[in-house]
């Protein structure tokens, strides 16, 4: 695959160019979406729900993701990132408040199975709606300001915003659970207005426009096969982690809810932490993004192995670390081997295509670990060994990236 040269018709700036906003509004939303990730199986089981209906909550947001990345991208590259990032958080904050209304009066009156499924799976479904917005808005105006070679540690770097909110969300959620399941919620609802506002009075209004008309990208594009098929493993082995982890704390390792949620949160938090310190690691190497991506899926795919034979809490934790820390190479990877593989009329388009295939992983990670976690605990994190070890035998391209 060729290396992109900086394009004469996009200007580039990145020497004013700030991530500080992205950085603060990605980690404020990354631990509002971490809170119902860690608490979905206790919550589940309060609700009366089997297993199956958190594997689709989950799924319907991975579902909306998929199908609306790629119009959030066009419309990035035809009204601005600014603009879509705003929306994409104002529509986030609104869908996570009636989520957080619902789970707590839910909680309250236990509904019937039916209701309590269908509201999670609405609030959870406006949720991906808008978060959908927010990924692809902030690695198309990364593209925009930042030079290929530099794209893979703009990109880390954010990456590592996003990781301190899986650290902070988790373990804030795991200490309120201990009060109330419901309270998590109401805590982390003041985040995504957070962002909203910081995204508002922070990032610049006049951003880098292009010398010419936005380009579509075709999801068949052979620049972005690899990109793509990367972007849906690491997403569809992370999808299966989340969903599992609590379930396998409660059956696995015989924990009562309100101890399987708060070893869920740790671990959740310990993949923020090595994903914190895998993508320092990756500002620092600056590999191409080929070779960073084969190292990474091998060392996750070691993590999600030594899952299967953990039978404590501790080692469910380092095991969590282990895979998080390899995913820590793999997602800047994807993302600047994507942007550098385009011209910078289709950075927005890119980014949407890129988005919907981690949305593919989101949609069949929660079913597929659900179904196969129902059959044998052990067989999720089996499989999502097996891919990466797939990712990591992939031959190189004739020509480097």
């Amino acid at each position: 695959m060729p290396r992109s040269t900086p394009r004469p018709h996009v200007l580039k700036n990145s020497s004013a160019f700030s991530l500080l906003p992205l950085m603060v509004a990605y980690m404020a939303c990354t631990m509002s979406m971490m809170a119902f990730v860690s608490l979905i199986g206790p919550i589940s089981r309060a609700l009366h729900l089997e297993t199956w209906h958190a594997g689709a909550a989950v799924t319907v947001s991975g579902v909306i993701w998929m199908l609306l990345a790629r119009p959030w991208g066009r419309a990035s590259d035809r009204f601005g990132r600014r603009r879509v990032l705003l929306l994409g958080t104002a529509g986030f904050t609104l869908a996570y408040w009636a989520l957080c209304l619902f789970i707590d009066l839910s909680l309250q009156m236990l509904p019937s199975i039916a209701v309590a499924f269908t509201g999670l799976m609405l609030g959870r479904g406006l949720i991906g709606a808008f978060y959908a917005a927010i990924p692809v808005g902030g690695f198309a105006l990364i593209a925009d300001n930042v030079e290929p070679q530099h794209r893979a540690r703009a990109m880390a770097t954010l990456g590592a915003a996003n990781a301190v909110g899986l650290v902070v969300g988790p373990a804030v959620a795991a200490l309120l659970a201990r009060y109330s399941l419901s309270l998590p919620f109401y805590a982390m609802a003041v985040l995504p207005l957070l962002a909203f506002l910081v995204l508002r009075f922070k990032l610049p209004r006049q951003e880098l426009h292009l010398r010419q008309a936005p380009t579509r990208v075709r999801l068949s594009d052979p620049r972005l096969h690899r990109p793509m098929v990367v972007a849906f493993i690491a997403m569809l082995c992370v999808s299966i982690a989340q969903i599992t982890v609590s379930f396998y704390a409660l059956d696995r390792l015989h924990m009562s809810p309100a101890d399987a949620a708060q070893t869920a949160g740790v671990a959740l938090a310990m993949v923020g932490v090595a994903l914190i310190c895998s993508q320092l690691v990756v500002r620092r190497l600056e590999w191409p993004p080929l070779r960073m991506i084969r190292y990474g899926a091998l060392l996750s795919a070691v993590g999600y192995a030594g899952s299967m034979l953990v039978d404590s809490a501790w080692g469910l934790w380092l095991a969590f670390f282990v895979s998080a820390a390899g995913m820590g190479g793999i997602f800047p990877s994807f993302s600047a081997l994507a942007a550098n593989a385009v011209e910078a009329s289709e950075q927005g388009a890119t980014a949407g295509s890129i988005g919907a295939a981690q949305g593919f992983g989101v949609v069949i990670g929660p079913l597929a670990g659900s179904l196969i976690y129902a059959i044998e605990p052990r067989l999720p994190y089996l499989l999502a060994a097996v891919l990466l070890l797939m990712v990591v035998i992939w031959p190189y391209p004739r020509a480097r990236s």
